[in-house]
């Protein structure tokens, strides 16, 4: 406990804190006041959405010490599964790179395909975040997360070729930004999925719209009280504002991850590596006081704002447990969540290559499930 003498210090340098950052605060309101003139109401399309999510690394971990065995799995809105795998930190970087291609070098899988056509044969080649390890030191688990970003950005460009029977919204979950790439191959590969957008339109006259949604950006997370001081999207009915690219890069560290190809355009000099979206903050519900969200569209299609984030309101009007959320997005993390009796059996499937790897020594590893692997979580018994 903090004794009432510390607590009235603590006020005070607190208050004296905020005192002295006001400034701040008013500068954020300057910045982001403009955007009350740009607020538009949003007017509700017809338009079939799919969303297309990958399993939570997180919450989809098959532990059993001393392995990690993660899996990638990529799932749809209409509960589709495009991939599964199980993947370690200690897999050789070579067993995966195999796995794409077939004997003669042809691509089998999503990963492959997009490999492909971004001219690149191994995965140190597509990021520079997967390489090989020197054996005998610890492996860093978060490079199966690089590996997980890139099957989802393969899986979508590999879904952008196939036909379509309506106009159809892909909704993505996060933003249509990366730093997962290596060199160019980025934009590059933004390249190719806008041109089978294109080609859906030359091939069968169907509009294919591609956007996607975050839960929290440093954008939002920064203006978020200058936002309400302001009034900004404080509507009583649905509504979105384009978010300008200069307010964005003062909300990140690095500049680059807000910096778009429209951006790159304008200053000249280096070109946009990371950055596919631009972003609009939505309002889909009609209180003031609605949730706000990070929406990001595909870069090309900016001119279309207005019917991509029309054709996102009835989906995230019904949306649910989370109101006015896009349902389609919820619905993809539901069918990709592997949990409870789903969970268990591929946890038991650990314990099962365990127990035949040690062969005669198998029923040590019975004795180990019963011991308590946590004794010190009985004091909050």
């Amino acid at each position: 406990m903090i004794d009432p003498a510390t607590q009235v210090q603590l006020k005070e340098a607190i208050a004296d804190c905020i005192g002295i950052d006001q400034g701040v605060l008013d500068a954020l309101r300057e910045e982001i006041k403009p955007l009350n003139s740009s607020t538009r109401g949003i007017q509700p399309r017809a338009t079939t959405s799919i969303s297309l999510v990958g399993t939570d690394g997180g919450n989809n971990q098959l532990q059993f010490d001393p392995f990690l065995i993660q899996l990638v799995r990529v799932v749809d809105s209409s509960n589709n599964e495009y991939c599964l795998e199980a993947v370690s930190p200690t897999t050789p970087i070579q067993k995966l790179n195999e796995r794409q291609f077939d004997a003669g070098g042809v691509p089998i899988t999503a990963l492959g395909e997009m490999m492909a056509f971004l001219g690149v044969d191994t995965l140190p080649k597509l990021s520079h975040m997967i390489r090989p390890t020197d054996r005998g030191k610890p492996v860093s688990p978060s490079w199966v997360q690089v590996y997980r970003e890139l099957v989802e950005w393969a899986i979508l460009f590999s879904i952008l070729k196939k036909d379509f029977g309506t106009d159809t919204l892909i909704v993505c979950d996060g933003l249509l930004r990366t730093k997962v790439f290596a060199k160019d191959l980025f934009p590059r590969l933004l390249q190719g999925m806008q041109e089978r957008i294109d080609n859906q339109w030359k091939r069968s006259h169907r509009r294919v719209y591609l956007a996607g949604v975050a839960k929290h950006s440093k954008v939002l997370s920064r203006y978020r009280l200058a936002m309400a001081l302001e009034g900004v999207l404080q509507s009583d009915y649905p509504a979105y504002v384009e978010v300008p690219r200069e307010v964005e890069e003062k909300a990140y560290v690095w500049s680059e991850f807000a910096r778009g190809e429209d951006r790159a355009s304008e200053e000249g000099g280096e070109i946009n590596k990371f950055v596919g979206g631009k972003m609009f903050l939505v309002k889909f519900g009609n209180h003031r006081r609605d949730p706000v969200w990070p929406v990001d569209i595909f870069v090309p299609q900016v001119t279309d704002a207005q019917i991509i984030i029309g054709s996102m309101l009835a989906d995230a009007t019904n949306g649910f447990p989370v109101p006015h959320y896009p349902r389609c997005l919820q619905k993809a993390h539901e069918n990709a969540a592997l949990v409870d009796f789903d969970f268990d059996i591929l946890q038991d499937f650990i314990y099962e290559g365990v127990r035949n790897s040690l062969g005669v020594e198998a029923s040590t590893l019975d004795v180990f499930q019963l011991q308590d692997a946590d004794p010190a979580q009985k004091r909050y018994s």
